[in-house]
């Protein structure tokens, strides 16, 4: 998505935005306009760049981390056919628990610190990134991998050369996802336990009735969110090059 579109979107949506204030007469102890919301970050900006800076580290680190952890555990069960048989059924059976109502459990373990938090994130984002791999890799050709035998390639080679590649694609739609969801885990841990962050300031500027400090701190998430997620798109469609070109050859033809 370009600079461009995405100015124009983020234009149209605020315009929607007034416009259904003034078409419904809402309140703004309800619903405050674009212009009272940028009033606030403006004038709490002293304040809020902390707790943006403390809930954009939780979201960071819960990404690297769960991608590392997502990543080993799909290698594991791929290469290890009886562990596999072991611990799937456990990831399965670990999304039908809400991960939010395992938020006052970790709180009540690592305390109210970032760390609650940050494990929030990656249990959010752990089983998109397993499963993503995991499947990719699943999927290898089988004719590539008949080549690489053929050619005496060992299974590490096959491994490295033919079989991660092939699930790059998969993995890369997995990130995407996993990055989409990381703010929820982060922000949820901090709305059930915190002394810092964007969810924490939400909660006390709502408890003051200051709808448009809160808005405010949805805002600022909302844009840091995104930002993540369009950084880390380019940088999974820079590594995957050739899907690029793919698509342009397609496109010319």
């Amino acid at each position: 998505m370009s600079i461009l579109r995405l100015g124009i979107l983020a234009t149209g949506l605020l315009l929607l935005w007034q416009l259904v204030i003034v078409a419904t007469g809402v309140p703004k102890f309800i619903l405050p306009g674009p212009i009272p919301v940028a009033q606030a970050i403006i004038a709490h900006w002293s304040s809020l760049q902390g707790h943006l800076l403390t809930t954009f580290i939780e979201i960071v680190l819960g990404l690297v981390i769960g991608t590392v952890l997502g990543s080993l555990c799909a290698l594991t069960m791929f290469l290890l056919p009886l562990v596999k048989r072991w611990l799937l059924p456990v990831l399965v059976v670990s999304q039908a628990i809400p991960v939010f109502a395992l938020a006052p459990i970790l709180v009540l373990w690592l305390g109210y610190g970032m760390a609650s938090k940050v494990a929030m994130a990656v249990l959010i984002i752990f089983f998109p990134v397993t499963s993503s791999l995991y499947y990719g890799m699943q999927r290898t050709e089988p004719e590539l991998l008949e080549l690489a035998r053929i050619m005496g390639a060992r299974p590490l080679a096959v491994l490295r050369w033919v079989v991660v590649p092939s699930a790059l694609p998969a993995f890369g739609s997995g990130l995407r996802v996993a990055t989409a969801v990381a703010p929820i885990g982060a922000v949820v841990g901090e709305w059930v336990g915190s002394s810092s962050g964007l969810g924490y300031y939400m909660l006390h500027a709502n408890a003051r009735m200051q709808v448009d400090v809160m808005f405010a701190a949805l805002a600022i998430l909302a844009v840091v969110s995104l930002t993540l997620y369009f950084v880390v798109d380019k940088l999974v469609s820079y590594i995957l090059f050739w899907e690029q070109s793919d698509e342009h050859v397609k496109k010319t033809t």
